[in-house]
């Protein structure tokens, strides 16, 4: 047998054991991650200065215990019942601090009024510490902020307002003062997590990464964790071993779910979600209530109910006790229920025909989430039915 015959057989010798799915290839390094390489969140309390008298109130106590704590350690003795605040507002900052992340690495930083500052549009954030959840400092923020949006009123109370003018952004303005301790070398083996756990989307990824290094470097633990064994020639070079997992192109599978949100009135179904034949009438009833009010105005010379019946003055006048104006409710209130059909609702093997047969109902996407609730109820629904 010739080398090349040799070598097409083991083409489609591989081509048998990994047929090809239905969906659409996804890098690996977009559906999962390794295990312990994460971001870390940093936060920290902070002053905002400059603001043109949209600042915190004289009310915000926190805001003046703070301004005078910061003049103190800078030497400089106040009370704090003697500050006005109106240009200064009390903030968090956050911040987000990358995996492998170095010292004097500079990182974009959040900016939020904890106080009721009107707008931070112009201020500057002072020198802040930003800390983990260990509480220890990471990292160090100060700059303009920019801000999106502004807020402007007058002394009668109206206003206009664009935007979000309490909320900033400092790019690039926190830099890191301190590492988190993570280092990839001599790692002779990593854990691999899928974002969206799932048992065929676990074996796909093993299949494919011990298809292309090797029949033991990948193993699938559960539907959402996988061990990778570093293969020898890459145990200098885990950062290319990772790169190579990372590009590979894998079909990620997921279970057939329909996701429904009542208070948006929001419908999104999955692409293997599937309907058995089932009959469908749903009706709408509609109920409209209108309040008004009736005025009832009395007849001229009526008496007043109860009260004396008129009397002649002198000079042939008539003069009555008078009656009262009387302001009653009227409620009307209307009810609609529209006659629906029994409609037949054919069997979807594809997202297309389940889309066409929910279509042809006519119904709102609101109604929608009723019919659904009921088919899932019937057993016709062939699909995890999550409401938010």
């Amino acid at each position: 047998m010739s080398g090349r015959f040799k070598h097409l057989l083991t083409i489609v010798l591989a081509l048998c054991l990994f047929p090809p799915v239905n969906g659409f290839g996804a890098r690996i390094k977009d559906i999962a991650s390794i295990e312990g390489i994460r971001p870390n969140q940093l936060f920290g309390y902070g002053l905002v200065i400059g603001l043109n008298g949209s600042g915190d109130k004289s009310g915000s106590d926190f805001t003046v215990q703070g301004l005078a704590n910061m003049l103190e350690r800078m030497g400089i003795r106040v009370y704090a019942k003697d500050l006005k605040v109106d240009n200064v507002a009390a903030v968090m900052v956050s911040a987000t601090l990358p995996p492998f992340a170095r010292i004097g690495m500079r990182i974009d930083v959040t900016v939020s009024s904890i106080g009721d500052a009107k707008s931070l549009l112009g201020g500057t954030l002072l020198l802040t510490p930003l800390k983990g959840v260990d509480g220890k400092v990471y990292a160090l923020a100060q700059g303009a902020l920019s801000v999106g949006g502004f807020s402007a009123g007058g002394a009668a109370g109206g206003g206009v307002t664009k935007n979000h003018p309490t909320v900033g952004r400092i790019s690039g303005g926190a830099t890191v003062e301190r590492e988190v301790p993570l280092s990839l070398k001599n790692r002779h083996s990593l854990t691999l997590i899928l974002n969206n756990p799932d048992f065929n989307t676990a074996a796909r990824i093993a299949g494919v990464i011990n298809a292309r290094l090797g029949d033991t470097v990948a193993r699938p633990v559960d539907s959402g964790t996988l061990k990778l064994t570093v293969p020898t020639g890459f145990r200098r070079q885990v950062v290319n071993f990772l790169a190579r997992i990372g590009d590979m192109d894998v079909t990620p599978d997921c279970v057939a779910k329909v996701i429904v949100n009542e208070k948006t009135g929001t419908v999104v179904i999955g692409e293997n979600v599937r309907i058995s034949r089932v009959a469908v009438a749903h009706g709408n009833l509609s109920i409209e209530v209108k309040e008004g009010r009736n005025v009832s105005q009395p007849a001229p010379f009526a008496p007043e109910s109860g009260g004396a019946a008129p009397a002649q003055m002198d000079g042939g006048v008539v003069v009555a006790p008078g009656g009262s104006t009387v302001v009653t409710p009227e409620t009307n209130v209307t009810a609609v229920e529209e006659k629906n059909r029994l409609l037949l609702v054919p069997e979807g093997k594809t997202i297309g025909e389940l889309v066409r047969a929910l279509n042809a109902m006519g119904v709102t996407p609101r109604d929608l989430i009723t019919i659904l609730q009921a088919m899932k109820a019937a057993g016709a629904l062939q699909a995890e039915l999550e409401i938010l």
